[in-house]
């Protein structure tokens, strides 16, 4: 059975339309809440959002589902989506709710639900709460005697601001350290300035001025440009990029060049490992990865395990295996000793705290020199372009011209109406013309 509502990071769309609709998330909401009801204890359900418009929407409809259901709604309102999971856990809630669509544009939205132990559900838990969706769940309301209140919490940005501080290592600052923060204009535009500001670091801020509708316009990790910018003109250390929810990171050098999160893992990964802090030698990435950091996390004597794309498969691997380091090349880094999700801030001060005092982010955080890779993304209307006979005979062509010698990794986003096409060589010129040849001939059956 295929799941209708929920994609690889919950449910997602353009706000006002199927399925990112006031109705759906009250319908939602009461599903939601019916499933994680058990016990005689007095239930509830922790929803946080970023910036968009929509969220007043969304957070209003989905707070009526349950409290239709006599579940007690704590809102945190913009805070990171792994905040949201931590105050899941904390306040011993029965579930949590990230409304947010992450990287993607204002126009779209989302519902991230995390179960009582910060996790994200299972599939086969999102199967259950869309077949409640699908039923007639009338006769499963609260009486009016045992409807649910909804209440702000005031000390949400403190509670995760500590929290946050304490993963830091003890008896070390950011004294000294100039540090270029573009919050992307998202979630954690109040939180992450205050953390590296109470560190020690000398911030200068990006994207702290949401309005509603310039969430990861021009700013943010998919957009660092900008950040890259001022790094250079401020003569900073590094810059730090979040995405709209700040579950993700991207750094760059003093010198204005990126840093993606396959070197930043394989720095974490390597500074756990010198400290006897890696749990069974292994890190999990996904099948995005470059070859480059797998060959060096096995110079260095550490395995590396690939998972299908997506935060939530790295962490059901991390788990399956015992791991406490995962994520993904696009910045999701996973620290399990930590967190239950990706934690953009929380990655950064790893970083951070293998960068002071030993040298510039330049040489500090490039570890391995990655192999040529080049990824692009088709968009597409309709039916995926993956099923025509046409592309599934150049995807075999351009796999012999690899001659086993490289990796070529086709998919559907999860979360947007795209075919991205991934390849990888050491020979570059062969990447270019695999990659650049797959996406016409998608673009000739998808347009």
């Amino acid at each position: 059975m295929t799941k209708k509502l929920f994609g690889t990071d919950g449910i997602r769309g353009t706000a006002n339309q199927h399925p990112m609709t006031a109705q759906t998330a009250l319908l939602v909401g009461q599903a939601a809440a019916l499933h994680f009801t058990r016990g005689n204890h007095r239930h509830r359900v922790v929803i946080g959002k970023d910036t968009r418009i929509s969220g007043y929407m969304i957070e209003q409809a989905l707070s009526s589902g349950f409290v239709s259901c006599g579940m007690d709604v704590i809102l945190v309102g913009p805070m990171p989506t792994p905040a949201v999971a931590m105050l899941t856990r904390s306040l011993r809630a029965d579930l949590g709710v990230m409304i947010s669509a992450s990287h993607n544009p204002f126009e779209d939205n989302g519902i991230k639900i995390f179960g009582p132990d910060g996790y994200k559900l299972s599939d086969e838990v999102e199967m259950e709460i869309e077949a409640r969706v699908d039923s007639n769940m009338s006769s499963e309301l609260a009486p009016a005697a045992e409807l649910g209140r909804a209440y702000r919490l005031d000390d949400a940005i403190g509670r995760y601001t500590e929290f946050v501080k304490q993963t830091f290592p003890k008896g070390k600052t950011l004294e000294g350290l100039k540090v270029v923060l573009d919050c992307a204009n998202g979630a954690a535009y109040k939180v992450a300035p205050e953390v590296l500001w109470e560190l020690g670091a000398d911030v200068i801020t990006i994207g702290v001025e949401p309005d509603g509708f310039n969430i990861n316009k021009d700013c943010g990790s998919t957009a660092p440009e900008k950040m890259c910018a001022e790094v250079v003109a401020s003569g900073a250390d590094l810059g730090i990029a979040l995405d709209g929810d700040a579950d993700r990171v991207i750094i760059c050098d003093e010198k204005g060049k990126l840093v993606d999160g396959d070197q930043l893992m394989a720095l974490v990964a390597k500074s756990m490992k010198e400290q006897g802090k890696l749990n069974n030698e292994t890190l999990i990435a996904t099948v995005m990865s470059n070859l480059g950091l797998e060959n060096y996390l096995s110079d260095i004597d550490v395995k590396m395990h690939r998972a299908p794309v997506g935060d939530r498969y790295v962490v059901e691997a991390m788990r399956d295996m015992g791991c406490n380091i995962g994520g993904e090349q696009s910045g999701h880094i996973v620290l399990g000793d930590y967190s239950t999700t990706g934690d953009g801030l929380i990655a950064a001060l790893q970083v951070l705290a293998v960068l002071v005092g030993n040298g510039k982010a330049s040489t500090v955080c490039r570890l391995f020199e990655p192999l040529p890779q080049l990824l692009k993304n088709v968009r597409f209307k309709g039916k995926s372009p993956l099923e025509n006979d046409k592309i599934k005979k150049a995807i075999t062509d351009a796999e012999k011209k690899l001659n086993g010698n490289g990796r070529l990794l086709i998919r559907k986003s999860g979360t947007e109406p795209l075919i991205r096409v991934m390849a990888e060589s050491s020979d570059k010129k062969i990447v270019d013309d695999v990659v650049n040849g797959l996406v016409d001939d998608i673009e000739l059956i998808a347009n």
